[in-house]
């Protein structure tokens, strides 16, 4: 039976079968104990019954609850090969989604390679939407050039109602976009505006 428990900072000298995936960013020492440290609720590993390390997801709680920016945010995850397709990646996935929730974050965001279409296939059935393309945000080896990297979110179940509330039944994905857009790429004032409750599209 697998158990999804905490990650240890033992399970450090433990998880080599995970982190040598080729597509697994790989830390040094200091950051993961800074992310056991501040956020040890969101660093959770899967262990089958053989005490092997089959996958794990490490994250963090970021941004302004005052600006509605108060989110949850997956720096890894990751599956061993030998225990792909189980249903893991889904699994400690909801896990974060589930904390994220619970305290108050608005939406979860994420960082994934262009290149790895099974990662990027699992997140949108998962929910996750595109929002942005970030040019040669993972650093690559043995000369070869920066890989993108697609930034994706999913709203929390209760930001979405609020927008369903508030909104014709089916459009407040397409209205949330368009508000990000404004956001991070007009003027703040014309965001504001968006946001007021008589605005429609």
């Amino acid at each position: 039976m697998t158990t999804l428990r905490a990650f240890t900072c033992d399970d450090l000298f433990c998880f080599n079968n995970i982190n040598l995936d080729p597509l697994t960013e790989t830390y040094g020492i200091p950051f993961y104990l800074q992310y056991l440290a501040h956020w040890p609720e969101y660093f959770i590993v899967a262990e089958a019954p053989g005490g092997e390390l089959m996958g794990y997801i490490m994250g963090k709680a970021e941004g302004s609850v005052a600006r509605e920016e108060w989110h949850g945010h997956v720096t890894a995850l990751s599956v061993a090969p030998e225990f792909r397709r189980l249903g893991l990646a889904a699994k400690l996935m909801e896990l974060l989604e589930e904390i994220s929730e619970k305290k108050g974050g608005f939406f979860v965001d994420l960082f994934v390679r262009v290149s790895n279409q099974v990662a990027v296939n699992m997140y949108k059935q998962l929910g996750y939407s595109v929002y942005r393309t970030v040019l040669e945000y993972y650093s690559a080896s043995s000369g070869e050039p920066d890989e993108d990297a697609y930034g994706k979110y999913l709203l929390m179940v209760s930001t979405q109602a609020e927008w369903k509330d508030s909104h014709v039944e089916g459009s407040w994905v397409c209205l949330y976009d368009f508000i990000i857009y404004i956001k991070q790429e007009l003027r703040t004032d014309i965001y504001q505006c968006c946001r007021h409750p008589n605005f429609c599209i």
